[in-house]
């Protein structure tokens, strides 16, 4: 049977719509895998095989650029594939956790794909000095920050995103409460519309927000919105894929005393003298720690 390529845009089980050019006509297909393979994330480019005129079954994933997912210690969840950039977004009110942010970092990073932070309710003058303090961390380690006001000001907050992400593949995650969905209505006029849309297709009837969905943007370039989620587990990186996911580690590895340092309480640690001198936070080697010490939680480790 003849194969085509389709680009997949929201996933429930196993259970997937996809968009394919049939005839020169952009379709939208309801897909199932053979088997009871589930392994596909939204943003996966795949060949399937046409069953009817709304229909078809996935023959295989064509090779990913990129993937990033989450994972504890029993199972793992893929968040996208493909992607080029990831926006965590942040506010000045509600609080946000810097444990959420850290990890989302080091996701990026171990998955080649380049992390922004986006600071929204800038508006919120009061609640803003405290939020740009804890920013300064993260702008010191290197990582751009984008402060926008979704609700205050509408139009420079969609210019200043496009300015990042037209052309590109990106994701935006975040803790609940945070504007995400303003965020995603600003950039994609008619989300709404588009998500009940993929959500009837679907058959998830009232769950418009429990899964990940992808939007074209009119500008060029696509945009992938998640479900809010409270926890971040990284359970699937090894302690070596960690330690680079750092940046401000990486001078400092390859320095210290012992070839295999775990830069936990060795002698002649280069790490652990940066800690001490203030070139890593205690807080970002404290996260690196807890990681490594998750690492090693796996079942049948």
């Amino acid at each position: 049977m003849a194969t085509q390529q389709a680009e997949i845009i929201a996933a429930h089980g196993r259970h997937y719509l996809a968009t394919a050019e049939v005839d020169g006509q952009k379709l939208r297909l309801h897909c199932v895998t053979r088997g009871k393979k589930s392994d596909i994330a939204v943003g996966d480019l795949v060949e399937i095989a046409l069953t009817s005129k709304d229909q078809a079954v996935i023959e295989k994933i064509v090779t990913r650029k990129t993937l990033l997912y989450r994972s504890d210690q029993y199972k793992s969840k893929m968040l996208a594939a493909n992607l080029t950039r990831l926006l965590i977004v942040v506010a000045t009110e509600p609080g946000f956790t810097d444990d959420l942010v850290s990890r989302a970092l080091v996701a990026a990073e171990s998955a080649g794909i380049t992390p922004w932070l986006v600071l929204n309710k800038v508006d919120l003058a009061e609640a803003l000095p405290r939020a740009r303090e804890r920013m300064q961390m993260y702008r010191d380690i290197g990582y751009p920050v984008l402060e926008v006001s979704a609700q205050g000001n509408p139009e420079a907050t969609r210019a200043a995103l496009l300015e990042i992400i037209q052309g590109e593949s990106t994701i935006l995650i975040g803790q609940s409460g945070m504007g995400k969905s303003s965020l995603i209505n600003l950039l994609v006029p008619d989300a709404d519309i588009a998500t009940r849309e993929i959500s009837a297709a679907l058959d998830t009837g009232k769950h418009t927000t429990t899964f990940t969905r992808l939007y074209d943007l009119p500008e060029g370039g696509k945009v992938i919105d998640s479900p809010g989620f409270q926890e971040f587990g990284l359970h699937h990186l090894s302690e070596g894929m960690l330690e680079r996911a750092f940046p401000e580690f990486v001078p400092h590895l390859g320095h210290c005393k012992f070839y295999n340092c775990h830069h936990h309480a060795e002698p002649g640690c280069a790490v652990l003298a940066a800690v001490e001198s203030g070139e890593i936070t205690t807080l970002r080697h404290d996260l690196f720690e807890q990681l490594v010490h998750e690492s090693k939680q796996k079942v049948g480790y």
